[in-house]
């Protein structure tokens, strides 16, 4: 009898993962990065020049890893399960959702400004030109509709509506 270099491996399939509908990631720019980057640097050019080598490389080390930072801290991820939609941390079920509008630039900017309604939930990023709007009908919720930023509007009211 043969035996398998690295041992039998069997497959698990979890009943607590729900396979996902839609899925959508959108994360800061590269342009808006290097912005971001560039002034941190200016800061770091001051600090060597007051304060000489070993300061500045300190201070590099810190705002490399404080931009790293803002990249993740800035990522929203939007996902459409069989039941539920996950915006960041923000959940809501599927049964709970009204009318869906898929708005273009300058619908969206009407909407986060002068329209906006202060209750509703806003998961907007200022780079991405596109979003959706989602009612809530929930009566144990005060939100009236969650603003959520999209580069696929129309896929995500799609597959919200599966």
């Amino acid at each position: 009898m043969e035996s398998e270099p690295y041992g039998k491996v069997t497959a698990f399939i979890s009943d607590t993962v729900t396979p996902m509908r839609y899925r959508e990631v959108i994360r800061a720019p590269l342009w808006l990065l290097a912005i971001v980057y560039f002034f941190m640097l200016t800061l770091v050019i001051s600090i060597w020049s007051a304060l000489g080598d070993k300061s500045a490389l300190i201070s590099l080390a810190l705002v490399t890893a404080t931009l790293v930072w803002i990249y993740s801290a800035t990522t929203l991820t939007i996902e459409v399960a069989d039941k539920e939609l996950r915006v960041g941390k923000a959940h809501i079920n599927l049964s709970l959702i009204g009318d869906r509008i898929d708005l273009d630039n300058e619908a969206i900017k009407r909407v986060r400004t002068r329209d906006a309604d202060p209750r509703a939930f806003l998961a907007i990023r200022f780079w991405t030109p596109k979003g959706v709007q989602v009612a809530i009908n929930d009566t144990r919720d005060s939100t009236p509709y969650w603003l959520i930023s999209s580069n696929a509007g129309a896929q995500l009211i799609k597959a919200i509506k599966n």
